[in-house]
């Protein structure tokens, strides 16, 4: 009987895991591979912040688990992990209801090899108020109803100052990484397209957008002079940031910071931190404090060598202080690897390390600019800006459609979206 290897969770690792293996082990009957994941369509999280801007049309980007299965090898069950019987090497998936209605018992899932793909999900750190009253990015719905939440803003406001009430949006995002800063700029550039679409009276001038990071800096990943640029374009974009200075409350009327400063906001966006979902740290497996899955050089957790985890939800150590960072590069190199791996073992082969490898951090400032490092070595790397950048920015996403779906699919999906672009609003306006 072949060997059966189950993949939970369908993210940018688990997804391009699912894929390899479907391709060259699934469709071959050298192996059946299944991928689980409680939604039936997959969009690139790094995108998501576009989706709430508007700036992108969460439909046109999205990529059908079971057509995807069906083309290049794998099955795929739409259900949300509940339980492992590690012993059995069994899992059980929760029921799905509808309405109020059972659409879908709950199953059992046998395994010979288990990959946890389950990603992150936002940190709010306690913060009082904050699941109350912020919006969070970790999924296509809840960019979509953040976006939602926007149109509605945007009609408002603009109607109040067409009827001669001088009103302003306010819009606060707490967290200085890569999410917070792309979202500010994007909202920004939203803004600034409305009047093309009839929304005539809110401009920039009744847009305020305020960052707050606890932190001194914004975007640590970057070098600080490059980080230190991006707050002054954002800055001259009319973004207000606010630097070593936390938010310890969120309200209806908006967030007050440590020092008692208050920011007023219509909407709140909360991008402040990550960790990996807590029922990782029920399942009987070592983890970090932020649930992370500890695994070892092969991406085997540490207690069970039947189990892998990649992705934001592995805890992988590059040294005795350093983890693998919660990135989309990370995904695509762990999921590379460990798709190898699956390959070299199903010939009889022995596995490989993993081994970590920095290509650098990138961060869109929607049409206005791009800055990122592309990192050559410990010792080297080179800082881009501007249209370099946002080649190479849109380079990060071609690469992941890549791996989905060969080179030629990716030239013919570029042409298509270059057709969406010419023909379809540049603003998503439902």
């Amino acid at each position: 009987m072949a060997e059966r290897i189950v993949v939970v969770g369908g993210g940018a690792g688990g997804l391009e895991l699912a894929t390899e293996l479907g391709r060259k082990l699934g469709k071959k009957r050298r192996a059946e591979i299944i991928l689980i994941d409680r939604n039936s369509t997959h969009v690139w999280k790094p995108l998501l912040h576009e989706v709430a801007s508007g700036a992108l049309d969460s439909r046109l980007a999205e990529l059908d688990y079971r057509g995807q299965g069906a083309r290049t090898g794998f099955r795929f069950l739409v259900g949300t992990l509940e339980h492992i019987d590690r012993k059995e090497k069994t899992l059980q998936l929760a029921a799905i209801k509808e309405d109020g209605e059972e659409v879908l018992a709950a199953r059992t899932v046998h395994y010979d090899k288990l990959v946890l793909s389950v990603g992150s999900v936002t940190a709010d750190f306690g913060v009082e108020g904050v699941p109350e009253h912020c919006f969070f990015l970790d999924s296509t719905a809840q960019a979509d109803k953040f976006h939602h939440e926007l149109l509605n803003e945007f009609l408002r406001v603009n109607q109040a100052l067409e009827d001669g009430d001088e009103q302003t949006l306010d819009i606060a995002i707490v967290g200085g990484g890569a999410t917070g800063v792309e979202l500010a700029a994007e909202l920004v550039h939203s803004v600034s397209l409305l009047n093309i679409y009839g929304l005539t009276h809110l401009d920039r001038q009744h847009l305020n957008v305020t960052l707050v990071e606890a932190g001194p800096r914004l975007l640590p990943a970057l070098p600080e002079g490059l980080a230190h640029r991006v707050q002054q374009k954002l800055e001259s974009l009319g973004i207000t940031v606010i630097l070593g200075n936390p938010a310890v409350r969120a309200s209806r009327e908006g967030l007050q910071l440590k020092d008692e400063t208050p920011v007023a906001a219509n909407l709140m966006v909360w991008a402040a931190g990550i960790r990996a979902p807590e029922f990782l740290s029920k399942l009987g497996l070592e983890t970090r404090k932020n649930h992370q899955l500890l695994v070892n050089d092969y991406l085997q957790t540490t207690t069970d060598d039947a189990v892998y985890a990649i992705g934001d939800c592995a805890a992988c150590a590059i040294d005795d202080e350093r983890f693998v960072p919660p990135r989309a590069q990370s995904a695509h190199q762990m999921a590379k690897r460990l798709a190898a791996n699956f390959i070299r073992e199903n010939k009889g082969k022995s596995a490989k390390p993993f081994v970590y490898k920095d290509r650098g951090s990138l961060v869109s400032l929607s049409r206005f600019s791009a800055v990122g490092n592309l990192m050559q070595s410990k010792s080297l790397s080179m800082s881009i800006e501007g249209t370099l950048a946002r080649y190479a920015y849109a380079s990060l996403y071609r690469m992941h459609q890549r791996a989905l779906h060969g080179w030629w699919k990716m030239l013919m999906i570029i042409t298509v979206d270059k057709l969406n672009h010419a023909v379809k609003p540049r603003l998503k306006l439902h």
